[in-house]
């Protein structure tokens, strides 16, 4: 009777331990069947993406400086996505609290260490966008546009109003508002998987792409290739991933959520190839075809 009774009991712990790791893993799965599925779906845009021709194109300085000019405002542009999400996911409020996962707010807070004051080729701490106005100034383009830009964000000038003032390319001007229209009116998880789908997680292959280009950057353009190389490393090896897993942390089991995110994605990479058709166009127009 004893043994009977000892061993009905083991097998109730056992199948207690079962009904609680089957919990987990359905916890884990369905988010990832839902991520799965999203990436499937923006594939074929994605892959188009990866492909643009842009990338063949910058292949001489005069082309670098004209696309710099540019895609600064890209690089600018980003660090309102990021910020958003460190405000959502991290405790910002005053008295402090705990933040609700402190995995993904340690994401949060690495990728800001890393895009606002990242180290420099010389060792001293730069955010990214300033090591970008570094490697223009290096190659000779003209940062006078985004200067004047940031000078006027920085008096308090709307950012729809410097750009118009400044008389920017119309790609610039599109990719720019629908960054900060998401970064500032969209949902948490619109804002993760613009971040993810349209920067972390197309970011290195781009810039691969852009890198071939160049086998003697660190010599002809040390700074923009110090630049591209830091975020095949960063984007690839810990960004990208930590991204995909705040999304999905984010997004959890809500469809409504995942039908957030995909639609947040194509419009992410969407915008991130009409940028690259103005650039094209920019360059034919200026350099030539």
């Amino acid at each position: 009777m004893k043994v009977s009774t000892a061993l009905s009991s083991r097998l109730q712990t056992e199948a207690s331990h079962q009904e609680r790791l089957a919990l987990v893993l359905s916890s884990n799965t369905k988010p990832r069947i839902y991520f799965e599925g999203l990436r499937k779906k923006i594939a074929p845009l994605r892959e188009a993406l990866l492909r643009h021709p842009v990338y063949s194109e910058v292949n001489s300085i005069e082309r670098l400086r004209e696309f710099m000019q540019i895609h600064v405002f890209a690089v600018w542009d980003f660090m309102s996505l990021v910020k958003r999400l460190q405000g959502e996911v991290t405790g910002q409020g005053l008295p402090w609290l705990p933040p609700p996962t402190a995995r993904v707010a340690r994401f949060a807070n690495e990728v800001v260490l890393g895009e606002e004051t990242d180290m420099a080729p010389d060792g001293e701490p730069m955010s990214h966008f300033e090591l970008y106005l570094r490697a223009m100034d290096e190659v000779g383009a003209d940062t006078s546009v985004i200067r004047s830009f940031i000078e006027g964000v920085v008096q308090g000038e709307r950012w729809e109003t410097a750009l118009k003032r400044l008389n920017v390319v119309t790609s610039v001007d599109d990719f720019v508002n629908e960054t900060l229209r998401c970064a500032i009116n969209g949902s948490v998880v619109e804002v993760a998987s613009y971040f993810l789908f349209g920067r972390e997680d197309v970011i290195p292959d781009m810039f691969k792409s852009l890198l071939k280009l160049w086998s003697n950057g660190p010599a002809e353009v040390p700074h923009f290739a110090y630049y591209l190389e830091r975020h095949i490393e960063l984007d690839g090896d810990s960004h990208g991933p930590w991204a995909q897993e705040m999304l999905m942390t984010l997004a959890g089991h809500r469809e409504s959520a995942w039908r957030e995110a995909t639609a947040a994605a194509e419009r992410a990479i969407i915008a991130r190839m009409k940028l690259w058709d103005g650039v094209r166009a920019h360059l034919r127009n200026k350099c030539g075809s």
